[in-house]
């Protein structure tokens, strides 16, 4: 009986979260009890929420309950470790298969409590009590009793503990984890930015709808009063020429009234048998007055069928001019591009996906540049070519742009040979004089160098050397959009020369530019790509 007795206090004076005997046991304020470093380290998982709860029945507190230890189950705590050390109930020995033996009892073993991952050793409640007491202890694992401590070694060495091999993997999964975390931030952001695509989208969508909404209504209601003014101009013209025409068909009808009377007068005249009578009558009645209107023609005109015809070549001229516009406008539209995160190409085949035809453009070259091969290739000559005079005409270097202007992605490929030449990119209304007109020697170009030697990049007057073998041909890649520029060697491989990130303003134009030493004269041909 006294054995069961102490049984039942072992349990109760039990901490239900380490499962051990407490130590420095405290009551919470619904009275149940623990280690007061067990619920301390419960609770402080609770501090974001600032509610507080009890483990066991889960009544919840707030604020956090002050702890405070509680010396009588201290002292019965105490009291139960030394009864249990002395007199043991039989239920605490070996009793089958399934428990596990303390490693340190000689003669009869007692029940494992607890088993440690470092020393490999099962501990009764009596012989584990060092592990909580002596600080040697603090940095060991203890774990519920196990029968497999040993293969808790690597299999593959002889002196490493699983635990030891454990907090090397620890940390390897650490920087997984960070890295992990890392790029969940990172895809977070960019769901945040996508967010902002979609909204800022949908609302200059919205303005644009209302925009045009408002300018097709003002070009109709201006179409509206053009048609009111139009007709309101026939119908006064229309009256006019009938008030006239009336005017006129009234003294028409006066005067056939008028000449049937004086008909009337002369028949009766003719028919007088009075002879002095007929003499006396006649000088007042044979005199005929002449009208003083011309008489009408019969010219059998359309009169308004013209106005029907010039209508008509004007509703012809609005159409064939929407017909006209509306490609452009709906290139506008089109060209709306959410800068949506894109793979660049990796393999040649990749990039050739993005190829494109480009020609040069007469108009810019300069006169020292000799065009060929259907304006592919630009070679430098001194014999001045008899260009027409053009605004457009590079005046100070051997350089040419070409004729079509570039947005979203492209590749293309220069061959070169000679002494050196330039290929990169460059705004329409890049200078045509002066040094500052050269490509990469201002804020409107991007240029590599080329030379059989060395590569030189160039932006803004700022070069920067690239240390690479020497080849004759040259991929650039384009992607306007995202605002990337890469230039590549091409041979048997293509290695990246350099790659520009910034923000592209308006349309790019290929640009080309032919060195010239004695002796040596530079050409550069853009390559026809399938």
């Amino acid at each position: 009986m006294a054995q069961q007795g102490f049984q039942f206090d072992r349990k109760a004076l039990s901490c239900s979260i380490c499962l051990d005997l407490m130590k420095d046991p405290v009551t919470i304020p619904c009275g149940h009890n623990y280690c007061m470093n067990c619920i301390k380290i419960h609770w402080d998982g609770e501090d974001q929420k600032h509610i507080y709860s009890c483990p066991q029945c889960r009544q919840t507190f707030g604020p956090r309950p002050d702890l405070k230890k509680n010396t009588m189950f201290a002292e019965l705590v105490d009291e139960v470790q030394k009864m249990g050390l002395q007199s043991a109930p039989e239920d605490i020995y070996i009793t089958g298969r399934g428990h596990v033996s303390c490693d340190f009892c000689v003669g009869r073993k007692l029940n494992a409590v607890k088993s440690c991952l470092q020393c490999l050793v099962s501990y009764c409640e009596k012989h584990v009590q060092p592990h909580y007491q002596s600080p040697a202890f603090k940095n060991h694992t203890l774990v519920n009793p196990s029968k497999k401590l040993q293969e808790n070694i690597c299999s593959r060495h002889d002196t490493v503990p699983a635990t030891t091999e454990r907090t090397e993997k620890q940390k390897e999964l650490k920087i997984v984890c960070e890295k992990i975390q890392q790029r969940i931030k990172d895809r977070q952001a960019d769901v945040t930015v996508l967010q902002q695509e979609v909204e800022a989208i949908n609302q200059s969508a919205d303005t644009a709808v209302r925009d045009t909404d408002k300018i097709f209504n003002e070009m109709i209601s201006f179409i509206n009063n053009t048609r009111f003014n139009v007709k309101q101009q026939i119908r006064c013209q229309q009256e006019t020429e009938v008030s006239r025409a009336k005017d006129l068909l009234e003294k028409l009808q006066d005067e056939i009234t008028e000449l049937e009377r004086k008909d009337a007068e002369l028949e009766q005249l003719c028919n007088n048998k009075d002879d002095c009578q007929f003499l006396h009558m006649f000088p007042s009645t044979s005199g005929l007055s002449e009208t003083q209107w011309p008489r009408p023609e019969p010219r059998h005109l359309q009169y308004f069928d013209s106005v029907s015809t010039a209508v008509s070549e004007l509703n012809s001229k609005l159409q064939r001019f929407l017909c006209e516009e509306m490609p452009k406008l709906s290139k506008i539209i089109t060209a709306v591009d959410v800068l949506l995160p894109q793979m660049e190409p990796t393999t040649r085949e990749e990039f050739l996906k993005y190829s494109c035809k480009l020609t040069l453009d007469p108009n810019t070259a300069n006169v020292h540049l000799l065009l060929s091969e259907g304006n592919r290739k630009a070679t430098y000559t001194s014999k001045k070519q008899a260009y027409p005079s053009h605004r457009d005409r590079f005046m100070t270097k051997s350089q040419v742009l070409s004729r079509e202007a570039l947005t979203g992605r492209h590749y293309w490929e220069v061959e070169w040979s000679g002494s050196g030449i330039i290929v990169g990119v460059a705004y329409k209304d890049i200078s045509r004089t002066g040094d500052s007109s050269e490509f990469g020697n201002n804020d409107k170009s991007w240029a590599l160098r080329c030379a059989h030697k060395k590569f030189k990049f160039s932006h803004n007057t700022e070069s920067k050397s690239i240390s690479c073998r020497a080849s004759t041909r040259i991929g650039v890649y384009l992607d306007h959009n995202a605002g990337i520029l890469s230039f590549y060697s091409i041979s048997d491989s293509m290695t990246l020369l350099h790659r520009v990130r910034t923000t592209f303003t308006r349309p790019l134009h290929v640009g080309l530019r032919a060195y010239h030493f004695i002796g040596s004269e530079s050409s550069a041909k853009i390559c026809e790509l399938n």
